[in-house]
């Protein structure tokens, strides 16, 4: 990529839609996984270029959206210990838990701090002997590596007072259970690039076999979307269900062997509950055996702790793609960034977060 001008060119956008709705003659619901997709299309208006038959449903793609209460919780909780310093990533801190986030945790005294990458954490516990220090671990399998190297390195210096709360997802068990689920309603997937570009999408064939789905892995650009939005319908109207690559610059078959490594060294596959969705079995990574010793839950007593969720967050239901975030009647009113119900509305990634930002509040 050159410039990223060159995948926002207004003319070539056009160029794109008249091609879906040249091609367009049923209607069609097609799931990007991923929010940073759903923010580039609500952002510049991508679903009002296609055809009023093909409708767009916004995915669970947002780790954070999907991180569940528990761990919100138990995040609160280690965060609140006076010996612990707590590392995050800075889209975590103003998720709600049930009573706070860990942004009040850190204005009533909390050492929180924000870092964008795990390795700084193991820097801190190196230096900061005296203190437990623990990092959140949230995200899909992009993520997962720096997160695993972090942990490896910590084993490999012989640091012990350094920990990891888990909370990584995956995202093909994700598009299965809603494949599976008696409501779904998705009959194409815009698989999202950058988890790809990790994992590569050999994963995904037998899921588009299995459930008679198209699946195109795609970038965040709105060319790319459109792009791939494209190449889906065209499978839908030829009664295709293959594995395509739109995100031919940045993602190949196999993905980063190196990065698969290090995650298969560290982490092994388990069952995760996802907020608003629930337990979705083989759907996350919990460390190896080799490695429990870095175990922020277990080190902390909280591995049994059960939270249930708010019911007036309907972030599931959004997850899932079943409605809208307009929808909810909280919305727009005791529902806002400033004053959120849901991580969707918190995180940047989040669908409601970007339906209040770039749509017309009720």
């Amino acid at each position: 990529m050159k410039f990223i001008d060159e995948y926002r060119d207004a003319d070539a956008a056009m160029k794109y839609s008249e091609l879906i709705h040249g091609i367009t003659t049923k209607s069609w619901n097609i799931m990007e996984v991923c929010g940073g997709q759903t923010h580039a299309i609500v952002k510049f208006g991508l679903d009002e270029l296609l055809p009023p038959g093909i409708r767009l449903i916004h995915g669970p793609g947002c780790p954070v959206c999907v991180t569940s209460l528990e761990l919100i919780d138990k995040s609160i909780e280690i965060a609140s210990n006076q010996n612990v310093i707590f590392c995050s990533f800075g889209d975590m801190l103003r998720v709600p838990g049930s009573k706070k986030d860990l942004l009040q945790v850190k204005a009533e005294g909390g050492d929180v701090r924000m870092m964008y990458s795990p390795l700084d954490a193991i820097k801190i516990a190196r230096d900061t002997p005296d203190k437990e220090v623990v990092f959140f671990a949230v995200g899909f399998e992009t993520t997962a590596p720096a997160n695993a190297m972090a942990v490896y390195q910590a084993k490999e210096q012989g640091i012990k007072n350094f920990s990891i709360l888990v909370s990584h997802v995956l995202v093909p068990p994700a598009m299965e259970a809603i494949l599976s689920s008696k409501n779904n309603l998705v009959q194409g997937f815009l698989a999202a690039g950058h988890v790809c570009a990790v994992m590569g999408y050999n994963e995904y064939y037998p899921i588009a076999e299995k459930y008679k789905v198209p699946i195109v892995v795609t970038g965040f650009e709105p060319l790319d979307i459109l792009q791939g939005i494209y190449m889906t319908v065209k499978q839908l109207e030829e009664g295709r269900y293959e594995v395509e690559n739109q995100y031919s610059r940045a993602v190949n078959k196999e993905g980063n062997l190196n990065a698969q490594n290090i995650v298969s060294r560290v982490f092994k596959v388990g069952t995760r509950k996802w907020r608003g969705i629930g337990e979705i079995p083989d759907s996350g990574l919990v460390l190896q055996d080799e490695f429990i010793e870095y175990d922020a839950s277990l080190k902390f007593g909280l591995a049994d702790l059960v939270v249930e969720e708010p019911k007036e967050c309907i972030s599931g239901i959004i997850l899932q793609g079943i409605k809208k975030p307009h929808e909810c009647e909280a919305f727009g009113k005791i529902c806002t960034p400033e004053h959120p119900l849901g991580a969707t509305m918190v995180s940047s990634e989040g669908a409601c977060a970007a339906y209040y930002r770039y749509r017309i509040k009720p």
